[in-house]
């Protein structure tokens, strides 16, 4: 597809879902804005879990989760099955040298990424201290890339996986789950727009004037990583991928399988072969970005893998065909508690499958002891929860509207339905045969109980 191999550089943070001034947020993000001007765009990106490491899992290997494995986070001991390959692997098969900066929260086990260069320390979990982990904040990392750009101390063509601690909540001396305002600044909580999907109220307004500080600190690694990548003259030859996991870390974002929770950034960046300045408002799903970098990269994609290329797409190849998406599908299995969902999302609907006892709306441990969360338990932390949901998203967008009782839906709430169950019996879900116990089971079943039983059975 090209004439040579670029190098590849994987830019990617936590919690930001698509809160950049390029998709029309109020905010200011420059360096982000001028990377997603120069390249491609994309304004409907869904990953396929609204968590980190499960969506982190899908981005590297093109699998969705229970696929590869990864059904929870990688420091609660979930992995990727065996035999699941990654992208640098794939790219080191084929003559790149690979590096890794900063976090990446796919294994604990760094080595079975087979990096050929790990230049971070504490690259597996971002910590909840403002004190844990202070390599892996933006301008720390991006100072690290800076420097190996500038040294020249690659081989090309090379991978970089750079890996951004921010967004992430950290817990503060309060107990409360907050974006660190002390170190990376605040907007005032009267000037910033409301998110639609949430009312409007104090708490949430001063989470997300914090949560802006963050942001960009964000763009501004990107900045000083783009200007070492123009001053050591690889600019155009180096295909620039800027991406998140999941949605913001805010209540029916980060943790539901809304589109505030598995929407994201999506942009490339790559002279040689993606035309500037489009945006493309095709479904896709971040399964995709893997068979999509092997295309750029002229290496053959796996057969098993679940996503499909769009390189014809961003290049126009005439020798190629972009097979559209008319749905993607999304899950979450185990987070900080059980919380098994899988969704399939259409142009217009969007129909959820809920599979426990829950409250209405899932909140993960951070969101709930944040200030946002402490605005919603009440209304969204204790009702209990429809197990199906259905959004007609051309009424009801901001997906608050179920209609799945609703006669006129009937039709597409049976068809959505079979489609989502067909997709989960064609992967082997191992949902349809009941509850999964999680990866550290074994040792959890060897817990003292309270009755001072010597084990229990958590299923």
């Amino acid at each position: 597809m090209v004439d040579s191999r670029p190098n590849v550089l994987l830019i990617h943070c936590h919690d930001l879902g698509r809160y950049l001034g390029c998709y029309g947020m109020d905010i200011e993000t420059p360096s982000i804005d001028a990377l997603a001007a120069d390249g491609a765009l994309f304004e409907r990106h869904f990953t396929t879990a609204p968590q980190c490491s499960p969506s982190r899992g899908s981005l590297m290997t093109g699998c969705v989760p229970h696929v590869n494995g990864l059904m929870g986070l990688a420091h609660g001991d979930w992995e990727l099955h065996d035999d699941e390959r990654i992208l640098p692997q794939y790219l080191r098969d084929a003559g790149y040298e690979t590096h890794l900066f900063g976090l990446q929260h796919i294994t604990q086990d760094t080595d079975r990424l087979e990096y050929d260069h790990v230049h971070s320390e504490g690259n597996l979990y971002p910590g909840v201290s403002p004190a844990v982990h202070q390599a892996n904040r933006a301008r720390n990392v991006a100072s690290v890339v800076s420097s190996f750009l500038e040294a020249g101390a690659y081989a090309e063509p090379f991978f970089a996986s750079v890996g951004f601690f921010e967004c992430h909540r950290v817990e503060e001396e309060n107990g409360r789950y907050g974006f660190d305002a002390g170190y990376y600044g605040a907007d005032d909580p009267d000037e910033v727009r409301p998110l639609p999907y949430l009312p409007d109220r104090r708490g949430i307004r001063q989470d997300l004037a914090e949560m802006r500080g963050m942001v960009s600190a964000i763009d501004e690694g990107v900045g000083t990583i783009i200007d070492a990548l123009i001053a050591a003259g690889i600019d155009e030859e180096t295909l620039v991928i800027f991406t998140t996991e999941h949605g913001i870390a805010f209540p029916r974002a980060k943790g539901a399988c809304y589109d505030a929770g598995i929407e994201a950034v999506l942009a490339l960046r790559y002279p040689d072969a993606i035309d500037g300045g489009e945006r493309y408002d095709e479904l896709v799903s971040n399964v995709d970005v893997l068979p999509t970098v092997l295309d750029l990269v002229d290496v053959d994609v796996p057969d098993a893998v679940d996503g499909r290329s769009f390189a014809a797409l961003v290049t126009d190849d005439e020798d190629d065909s972009y097979e559209k998406r008319d749905r993607i599908f999304a899950e979450m299995t185990w987070h900080d508690m059980y919380n098994p969902v899988r969704a399939i999302r259409t142009d217009r609907f969007k129909y959820i499958r809920n599979f426990w006892h829950l409250p209405r709306v899932y909140l993960p441990a951070d969101v709930f002891a944040s200030e946002s969360g402490r605005e919603v338990r009440e209304s969204d932390g204790v009702p209990a929860r429809q197990y199906e949901e259905l959004y007609d998203l051309r009424d009801a967008p901001q997906e608050d509207d179920n209609v799945v009782y609703e006669p006129r839906y009937q039709d597409v709430r049976r068809e959505l339905s079979r489609e989502l169950y067909e997709w989960m019996d064609a992967t082997d879900d191992p949902l349809l045969d009941g509850p999964v116990v999680p990866g550290d089971y074994d040792e959890i079943a060897l817990w003292p109980h309270e009755s001072g039983d010597n084990r229990f059975d958590v299923r």
